[in-house]
């Protein structure tokens, strides 16, 4: 029996049952689709988190206060200090110092209340440079930023979030607008373009920028002119921002005098911050997936099962093809091509029904899933692989029954 008879054969007895064949890969097609839906839920997460926390700036390290201790000996969290200084950006800024470091932008926050004739909103105004916009990877949506000469004067000028604008000025243009901001008028000059992000408590488009002098002097009367309470630096690119890093580190510990293990300052990278959400989504991935993964082992059982079945119900047709001169290996060949045509087609299956769940589900749970071409791939394989190894002993059990002993079999 050639390899096309066999195959022929094989297919033959499959379709002679098609309920049987039919349940048999029903197993290996839900295991199949819940380990592709599952491993792309995963990536989708991982995805969604890295382009989330992205949107917060590239190649971005934030430079934050460290704490104080009150005369009582009460620690403060970090950032309660005030050891950070417009210097200490400006000595950042130095291509002598930090080549490696593109941009420095200072920032000081205040939450207030703004006003608009009898509308008001309270949201977190921001002091901060002209670099500001292009450190934190921010676009605008109409009108300018703050400018040096802005910064220089000490200009009362303002650019509104997307968020901002749509809570005080919900029928018109806001930019030449002019809002109030503790007790002082402020010129809108620009509003910046909408990113989606947000926390449970805060949004990346409610707020308020201003020169950082200007917040000095008129917003936040605990503020001085060179204190500020996060530094954000971008790297020259990824590849450099451990460079960078260092470079940061070891400027403001000589600045400040103080060593590695008593700085007054701390600096996270947005790479340690993808990478800690990252971790804790790719293991709960390989969590589900390994759950998943179970449905196929029931889907492997299931294909054996009915292997040995097939295997005992036919014991006159394989004692008969033997007695023909059919060799065991033949025999055997012709149940491993069944018991393989069953993985394999329940996997193609298995993957089809995950690619439509692919782009049924984001619609519904508002989460993208990302299909893996090696995912995929690997999934066919792996419901070849197991049909193979489901059918190895039906397989060998057929081969070794004697000719004589089938044919008498009732």
């Amino acid at each position: 029996m050639n390899g096309i008879e066999t195959f022929r054969t094989a297919l033959e007895a499959i379709r002679s049952h098609r309920l049987r064949s039919t349940l048999t890969m029903l197993g290996i097609l839900i295991g199949i689709a819940a380990v592709i839906l599952t491993v792309g839920l995963g990536q989708g997460a991982q995805s969604k988190v890295s382009a989330e926390i992205s949107k917060l700036g590239s190649n971005l390290l934030i430079v934050t206060p460290g704490s104080t201790t009150s005369t009582t000996g009460i620690r403060g969290g970090r950032g309660s200090s005030s050891t950070l200084t417009t210097a200490d950006a400006s000595a950042l800024s130095s291509k002598q110092v930090a080549p490696d470091i593109k941009s420095v932008a200072a920032t000081s926050t205040s939450t207030q209340s703004l006003t608009v004739g009898t509308s008001n909103w309270t949201t977190t105004v921001t002091g901060t440079t002209p670099n500001w916009l292009d450190v934190r990877a921010r676009t605008l949506d109409s009108g300018r930023f703050i400018t040096q000469a802005d910064l220089d004067a000490a200009r009362p000028v303002a650019v509104l979030g997307a968020d901002t604008v749509a809570q005080l000025f919900p029928r018109g243009q806001a930019v030449g607008q002019t809002v109030t901001i503790n007790g002082s008028s402020f010129t809108v000059v620009g509003v910046l373009a909408a990113i989606g992000t947000t926390s449970s408590t805060t949004s990346d488009d409610d707020l308020a920028v201003v020169p950082q002098t200007t917040f000095a002097t008129r917003v936040s009367a605990n503020s001085t002119r060179s204190s500020v309470s996060t530094i954000y630096v971008e790297a020259a690119s990824a590849s450099a921002l451990t460079a960078a890093y260092q470079e940061a580190d070891a400027l403001l510990l000589t600045r400040h005098g103080v060593s590695s293990t008593a700085a007054d300052f701390s600096i996270a990278s947005q790479q340690s911050l993808i990478k800690t959400a990252t971790s804790t989504d790719a293991t709960l991935t390989i969590l589900l997936g390994g759950v998943a993964g179970i449905s196929l082992l029931v889907g492997g059982i299931g294909v054996m099962n009915i292997m040995l079945v097939s295997v005992t119900e036919r014991v006159r047709e394989i004692g008969l093809r033997k007695a023909l001169g059919a060799t065991p290996s033949a025999v055997r060949r012709q149940f491993l091509v069944e018991a393989s045509s069953l993985g394999a087609t329940g996997g193609l299956l298995g993957l089809g029904l995950g690619v439509v769940g692919a782009v049924v589900l984001p619609h519904w749970l508002n989460q993208p899933v990302t299909i893996s071409p090696l995912a995929a791939v690997g999934a066919v394989v792996v419901a070849l692989g197991i049909g193979v190894t489901a059918g190895v002993y039906p397989a060998g059990r057929a081969a070794r029954l004697a000719p004589i002993d089938a044919l008498r079999n009732e």
